[in-house]
């Protein structure tokens, strides 16, 4: 919504394709027109063929759109900001990991096997616990932390169909490790603003999931800094244009790269309330070739902001209330203090958890 404004006030005729009505159902007339429908390569050739609009934005609609760049640019659609090519190098996870290993950037080891028996034996040699994940997965649908042979060969016969077609991922699953993640806007392979959060809980829970914190509270000023270098590279190697988050592990003064997505994270909103700059207005403002350079302060805040997931468990008979690596939230909220605690406690409370909690 926030991008599309951002055309509106250049006189831009704005319009938005969603599969989701609910996403839009507050903000349903901010666009001069609103197609629901499935986000799929032929209805959205469809209404490319019948609008022929000048450029389309695939970085504000999650991970769907970002796996349909390709083959739009192959059917002469023009994708404002990065690249599809460079979009598919973030998004290829052997093109990305030759990419960190020739910028000489750490990243948790892994390998893409075919076989049960390949599994297991890459799952040995890279040591238990393992996470494994089919190669293209949505908010961590189908992954498992497996402890063990047997747990491994367990969920491989009954959650995943392994073959040639259908690869998995088994990575290293790196125990007591915090997460940190950098979201940002950037033009032309050039940082433009960033903020960096981190994650209350260890590394393992699904970022949609997690408690964040911004600023950083516990990690150390060389870590930030040594993360925004990091980030420059990548931003630097990809030529990028417009928003990207990266997702990093960090454990015992080592930082890992987990990924790198083009595109606004699920994090933009929470950033850009929390420090002042509304990050998709500038990512759009970047993509459309306008000046967005400027001195952004998001590290000295004046605040402490804790965003907490919100689940739904209560209303689901059965449910299983844990943490994982799928994501299982329904909700966030967001709360402002003066200290961290107090700003952890006010969003978990808005969240729904009451206190006090038995004897505590």
């Amino acid at each position: 919504v926030n991008a599309i404004r951002t055309f509106a006030a250049e006189g831009r005729e704005t319009i938005m394709l969603n599969c989701n009505p609910e996403t839009v159902s507050t903000d349903y007339d901010i666009c001069d027109k609103l197609y629901f429908d499935e986000l799929s390569l032929e209805r959205v050739l469809d209404i490319t063929d019948f609008e022929r609009p000048q450029g389309v934005i695939v970085s504000t609609g999650g991970q769907i759109p970002n796996n349909l760049a390709l083959k739009l640019l192959k059917n002469k659609v023009r994708i404002l900001g990065t690249t599809p090519e460079n979009i598919n190098r973030a998004e290829d996870r052997h093109v990305f990991s030759k990419l960190l290993d020739r910028l000489g950037i750490d990243q948790p080891d892994w390998a893409e096997l075919t076989t049960l028996t390949a599994a297991v034996q890459t799952a040995e040699k890279l040591g238990y616990p393992v996470l494994v994940r089919p190669s293209y997965v949505l908010s961590g649908a189908a992954m498992s932390v497996s402890l063990d042979k047997d747990s491994l060969v367990k969920f491989l016969k009954r959650a995943v169909d392994i073959s040639s077609d259908h690869p998995v991922v088994i990575s290293k699953f790196i125990e007591n490790a915090r997460e940190i993640e950098i979201d940002g806007v950037a033009k032309k392979g050039s940082l433009v603003v960033y903020a960096i959060t981190e994650h209350v809980e260890n590394a393992g829970t699904h970022s949609g999931d997690a408690t964040v914190v911004l600023p950083p509270q516990r990690t150390y000023i060389e870590t930030i800094r040594r993360a925004k270098h990091i980030a420059k590279g990548i931003i630097k190697e990809l030529n990028i244009t417009g928003p990207f988050n990266i997702q990093f592990l960090a454990k015992d003064n080592r930082l890992q790269v987990i990924e790198c997505n083009l595109r606004a994270s699920r994090s933009f909103p929470f950033v850009s309330k929390v420090t002042g700059y509304n990050f998709i207005d500038i990512a759009t403002r970047a993509m459309l070739g306008r000046d967005v350079a400027g001195n952004y302060r998001t590290l000295e805040l004046d605040l402490v902001a804790v965003k907490s997931p919100q689940f739904s468990y209560g209303r689901i008979k059965g449910a299983d209330p844990i943490s994982y690596v799928e994501m299982a939230s329904t909700g966030e909220v967001a709360c402002f203090g003066d200290t961290y605690s107090e700003a952890l406690l006010k969003s978990m409370m808005a969240a729904g958890f009451r206190l006090p909690k038995k004897n505590v």
